[in-house]
């Protein structure tokens, strides 16, 4: 059952490796490798590895080898792999270095930004740190609680904890692979265009992500508290009351103002798509070509940022040190 295991995992490597090849022999040289020939390939590499002991599935599944061949197939994977990047986004070294005149007018108006529009541009920049601190403090207690039943070592106790464990965090993972953009469109058609539809839009996302970093604070918690708890005959709600809450509070208040300040800087791509903010007002001049006005919006948001960064790791350090 074991070499079963290895060889399923070993032969999804070749196929890979054997499908680069193939997709590059077709992009660069017109070669086309039949489908049979890509799937039946794999199988003759995987199988040698797997019953020499010398396949990388046998390591990564914990197993000691006697040679070092799975370093040189770990290697022939990563450099498939930065091949197969470097074609299919057509990387263009050549023209990175000799065209950059073309963003001449761009980069004056940035290093000049129009100062005249500065008092305008607060205001929509306002807008955005509260939009950005209302999706995160709403998405606080969704987060909090749903955290709980997204860790792993408090839900594995019964089937009904394992079930609600793999069901929030396959939920969360979801929501957090949408970026926040796509949900600013959906928001925008369902409330219409404006700050609220990219508040909910962060909102959204926020759940998602904070559910993912308070869950795994809570699974790196230290267990000793909650047996001590849990020999006393508390309940669930006891023992998460008084042997996880406690640990987890400082960490918690750190990652919510990171996140606040991940959402400052989302804020303004979802304004691009109708989700209000100054990111509507950059998408306007960056639209009419107003490079000036466009520089001084990158340099207020910087700016912005730069502030919250250095307060949110002052509160972080204090944290840490209390």
């Amino acid at each position: 059952m074991k070499h079963i295991k290895y060889l399923l995992v070993e032969y999804g490597f070749w196929l890979y490796n054997i499908s680069c090849i193939a997709w590059l022999a077709f992009k660069l040289f017109e070669w086309n490798l039949p489908i049979w020939a890509v799937l039946t390939f794999p199988v003759i590499p995987a199988a040698l590895l797997v019953f020499k002991s010398h396949s990388l599935a046998a390591k990564i599944f914990g197993e000691k080898l006697t040679t070092s061949i799975w370093k040189y197939e770990l290697a022939l994977i990563v450099i498939l792999s930065i091949v197969m990047g470097w074609v299919i986004v057509e990387v263009k070294p050549l023209a990175f270095a000799t065209q950059a005149g073309n963003t001449e007018w761009i980069l004056k108006g940035i290093f000049n930004p129009n100062t005249k529009k500065l008092v305008p541009m607060l205001g929509a920049l306002v807008e955005t740190i509260y939009l950005a601190l209302l999706a995160t403090v709403l998405a606080i207690p969704f987060a909090f609680v749903l955290s709980f039943f997204a860790a792993k070592n408090l839900m594995n106790r019964s089937i009904f904890g394992k079930i609600t464990y793999i069901l929030i965090r396959t939920i969360s993972t979801i929501f957090r692979s949408i970026e926040a953009i796509v949900w600013a469109i959906i928001f925008c058609v369902w409330v219409g265009i404006g700050p609220f539809a990219g508040m909910l839009a962060l909102w959204v996302h926020s759940i998602a992500a904070l559910i993912k970093l308070y869950s795994e604070q809570i699974e790196n918690i230290d267990i000793g508290p909650i047996e001590a708890i849990t020999a006393t005959g508390a309940g669930t709600l006891q023992i998460w009351r008084y042997g996880v809450v406690p640990q987890i509070l400082a960490p918690y208040l750190a990652f919510t103002i990171y996140r606040w300040d991940i959402n400052v800087r989302m804020a303004t791509i979802v304004g691009f798509v109708g989700g209000g903010g100054i990111g509507l007002l950059l998408y306007q001049e960056q639209q009419m070509l107003a490079w000036r006005n466009v520089g001084l919006i990158m340099w207020l948001v910087a700016l912005v940022v730069w502030i919250m960064d250095i307060f949110s790791g002052y509160i972080r350090q204090k944290l840490i040190s209390n």
